[in-house]
């Protein structure tokens, strides 16, 4: 097996959003904010080599929406994914497996391209992964979530019959174990990979960056804030006890980090860069 860190691009968010009832005097101070309290935000994703099968966890934003769309959202930098799949000599038909943690816009919209006949897979080879509660409630959004799941990022992956579902026993379907997570929205999925005698949990929306890890500082986009607060709490203790690397989709800066129990409960241990830690 070998793991690659896949850079898509990066946007900027409203930092109060990102961080809840947590105060920008103190959410600034590991994420600062620019005039107009936009923070910076990577779309990462990790691409899973493994036999014949070469998974790619998620696929960023993509790039068919309106320039009007992406004016909410300020992309900035250079990276693309084809881009970043070229540089370790990969093409996106290469791809025979997209696992979707979940269907927001930032992490799937890239699953999809827009031709002259239409909307299609950008993987025309691969298999997409969902699971079923979380699928039915991303064609059947609530008001709150109804922005962030775009009908043309979603329906078309159904209707080219590529779309399969994974069920608890993960391993045997996709080839890692799966996290269950409902606190940001229902059913979201993090890969929980065995790798170079390490374990790394792809942390996709429990944890964005390294500067939400105390447990009150919860995105206030998450559907169940409560619930999140659980599940962090749970995991984390978890985390710093079996040593977890935590890939972090959102962190701008930091790539992968490690947690430590503290006085003050779990906090940052080390922050890497992929390639300092798995070669």
């Amino acid at each position: 097996m070998k793991i690659y860190s896949i850079e898509t691009g990066n946007f900027r968010l409203d930092g109060g959003a990102m961080f809840g009832v947590v105060p920008k005097s103190i959410w600034q101070k590991t994420n600062p904010a620019d005039n107009n309290n936009m923070i910076p935000m990577s779309m990462r994703c990790m691409l899973i080599e493994d036999g014949n099968r070469l998974t790619l966890v998620d696929t960023g934003m993509g790039n068919k929406q309106s320039d009007k769309f992406f004016g909410y959202y300020y992309l900035f930098g250079d990276f693309t994914l084809d881009k970043s799949l070229a540089k370790y000599g990969f093409h996106r038909d290469d791809i025979t497996d997209v696992f979707l943690t979940h269907l927001h816009f930032d992490h799937c919209g890239g699953a999809i391209e827009i031709d002259k006949t239409g909307y299609q897979p950008a993987f025309k080879n691969a298999r997409f992964w969902s699971n079923e509660r979380h699928w039915n409630w991303a064609v059947n959004p609530n008001a709150r979530e109804k922005a962030s799941f775009l009908k043309e990022n979603i329906l078309p992956i159904e209707e080219s019959g590529q779309l399969n579902f994974v069920h608890r026993n993960t391993k045997d379907q996709v080839g890692f174990d799966v996290l269950f997570m409902d606190g940001h929205t229902e059913k979201q999925m993090l890969p929980k990979i065995r790798y170079q005698g390490k374990t790394i949990v792809f942390m996709a929306d429990l944890l964005p960056t390294v500067g939400h890890i105390p447990l009150p500082y919860v995105m206030g986009y998450d559907t169940r804030p409560l619930q999140t607060l659980k599940e962090k709490e749970a995991f984390l203790k978890v985390a710093a006890d079996s040593e977890y690397y935590l890939f972090l989709e959102h962190d701008a800066h930091n790539e992968v980090c490690t947690v430590k129990h503290t006085e003050k409960g779990v906090r940052l241990k080390e922050s890497y860069k992929f390639t300092d830690i798995f070669n």
